[in-house]
């Protein structure tokens, strides 16, 4: 097989491109030396581009270094896009403060730690004396200052800050190409390295596809990654297709746990199932951004590297959309849901009575650890108050610490992870600092807090058939029947504790569960309905808001993987699309399903979390 992305080519230069004489953007997510500092990419779809953060828990982090090469000397104004993260929840002067270096010299002044929105900051002006020089980024606080990009410039009008004009303005500067390098033609491109994402890949090429997978990550796994921590939920094996579930045997942890330590999530073994296929092509750290089509099929998908900015394009005659979010359904003008529906859409008994935009939330976990010596941790006082009455007594945090739910899981993303950082931070600093039992963690650290939010519900692409409460409850089977989803009916809602003390700030869950017998949801939920060439595996298949809380969990969508590569071929064979299987070929489709695509016949060790006790399983 092929990877590409894992190495950053021409480190140093990558992004410097010189645009005209007098000025150079720099990147921040392109620094050959990131230090301490990790690159955040997950709202570049909102803002334009990756970022650096300084995710140290209280601790400034390393240094991130790079060296840069001036057209000129002379003097330079220099600007520096930043955020202060918690300017939503408080007024003031934020946390997240850090000093741009120039040549080892502090620069201007702190920056990060103003303002209310991602804009430019004025650093400053610079006399340049000599063409090559490096410049620093030295955190101060390890409370999650973050860095969008630099400009250094003989003009006197700041980078445009307007979303639009920003694309435009970094594609000129950076000159980019406005045509994207060739990846190449594939049978099938999959978009999303979760684990729906990796099985489809797998299933694909083992059934001799040229699969492209496509990930945005640096690690596979999505939520099941040392990066999230939540483990695998539901079962696999079971009736009326025992095979399915081989794939998601040979890529799971063999042990559960939420907000482990990170090899519990065996990152590792992932990886190397993907790469053992010589038919799937893995772009690593690539996002993809945007869609071409004609009609109603997808042509070619455009990705973009989250460190270099390189570009490039996907062909084929299939695409499944394995991102979560719906992305790639979304770009292409595929029909979706979002929120609940009413009870009288679908006469669902557990559908509220009005249509809303509620959605499940995501979840910052955290966990902390006991020390030989005491630890020290700073006030951290940024909106949320904590007291002895509404403080959680607690040294982890798990999938209950759930944000968002009124917030919406697309354009309110980065408000809802910071939120969800902003309370363990806040809880956590009150524990230490100025709890009535305060000694009880004199001697813990926090030791992990995620930055990279696990999300449970956005968009919901529909397809020929959407699922609903009734056919999981009633057990009616279609023509169709396919994945099993062996989870119960789970949704949460916000801690009704949580709620009165933080009212319209909750950032705890609960979780309300009605069984089910395992069910095998239509194929028909796999495709879009309107666009041709679509598939689609994970949380965001054609289902109801109800029944999300049953499918979500990542065994099911893993099987939901293998079912679409399944499908993928038998469209290639015949020549056909998605619904044309369903039309056409279903009986090939079913073959395969009960021959299943496992290759290592592993016996299942994975006896964790599998659905079986109400009200204290863990997801």
């Amino acid at each position: 097989m092929r990877i590409y992305g894992l190495v950053l080519l021409f480190a140093v230069i990558t992004n410097i491109m010189m645009a005209q004489s007098t000025s150079i953007l720099i990147e921040a997510e392109s620094f050959s030396k990131k230090g301490g500092w990790v690159v955040d990419q997950q709202f570049m779809d909102l803002m334009g581009s990756p970022y650096l953060m300084a995710h140290g828990m209280g601790k400034p982090v390393e240094d991130a270094e790079m060296t840069i090469n001036f057209p000129e000397t002379g003097d330079y104004n220099v600007y520096v896009r930043t955020y202060n993260w918690t300017s939503p929840w408080f007024k003031g002067e934020g946390p997240g403060k850090f000093y741009l270096k120039f040549n080892g010299e502090i620069l201007g002044h702190v920056l990060g730690n103003s303002g209310n929105e991602w804009y430019w900051q004025k650093v400053g002006k610079i006399n340049i004396k000599k063409k090559l020089n490096f410049i620093t980024l030295q955190d101060l606080t390890g409370f999650n200052g973050r860095i969008d990009a630099i400009y250094f410039t003989k003009n006197d009008n700041p980078p445009p800050n307007e979303p639009r004009s920003l694309c435009q303005f970094r594609k000129q500067e950076l000159k980019l190409s406005e045509e994207p390098l060739k990846a190449g033609k594939f049978d099938l491109v999959i978009v999303g390295g979760g684990v729906a994402g990796t099985t489809a890949a797998i299933s694909a090429a083992r059934l001799g596809m040229k699969v492209a997978l496509i990930q945005d990550r640096p690690v596979l796994g999505g939520n099941n990654s040392s990066e999230v921590r939540v483990h695998l939920g539901g079962r696999i094996n079971v009736e009326p297709y025992p095979a399915l579930g081989d794939v998601v045997n040979e890529i799971g942890p063999l042990r559960g746990g939420n907000a482990q330590p990170a090899d519990f999530y065996e990152d590792d073994k992932k990886m190397k199932m993907v790469l053992a296929e010589d038919n799937i092509s893995l772009f690593i750290n690539y996002r993809a951004f945007a869609v071409k089509k004609e009609k109603t099929f997808i042509t070619e998908i455009y990705a973009r590297h989250i460190e270099t900015s390189e570009e490039l394009s996907f062909t084929a005659p299939l695409f499944a959309d394995c991102t979560g979010d719906g992305t790639i359904g979304f770009l292409a003008g595929a029909d979706y849901a979002m929120g609940r529906e009413s009870k009288d859409q679908f006469d669902e008994p557990s559908a509220p009575e009005k249509p809303d935009k509620m959605t499940m939330g995501a979840s910052v976990q955290w966990y902390s650890v006991e020390e030989k010596q005491p630890v020290d941790f700073p006030v951290f006082k940024y909106g949320v108050e904590f007291n002895n009455e509404n403080a959680e007594k607690v040294t982890m945090g798990e999938w209950t610490w759930e944000t968002g739910m009124n917030y919406d899981q697309i354009k309110d993303f980065e408000r809802i992870r910071d939120y969800g950082i902003l309370v363990v931070y806040s809880n956590w600093s009150w524990l230490k600092n100025f709890s009535s039992e305060k000694e009880k963690y004199n001697y813990r650290k926090l030791d992990w807090v995620a930055y990279i939010a696990g999300k449970r519900e956005s968009r919901r692409l529909l397809g020929d058939y959407i699922l609903k409460e009734q056919d999981l409850k009633d057990f009616v089977i279609y023509p169709d029947a396919s994945v099993p989803t062996t989870w119960t009916i789970d949704l949460h809602y916000p801690d009704p504790k949580n709620t009165k003390n933080f009212p319209e700030n909750e950032f705890l869950s609960i979780a309300v569960h009605k069984a089910i017998h395992p069910y095998p949801i239509p194929y028909r939920c796999l495709y879009s309905r309107n666009i041709d060439n679509l598939l689609m595996a994970g949380r965001n298949i054609s289902v109801t808001h109800v029944v999300l809380g049953s499918v979500r969990v990542m065994r099911t969508t893993g099987i939901m993987g293998e079912v679409v590569g399944m499908a993928a071929l038998v469209a290639c064979k015949n020549n056909t699309n998605p619904r044309g299987v369903y039309n056409y070929h279903l009986d090939e489709l079913k073959k395969l399903m009960i021959e299943g695509v496992g290759k290592y016949d592993l016996e299942n060790l994975q006896n964790y979390n599998l659905g079986e006790s109400l009200g204290t399983t863990v997801k």
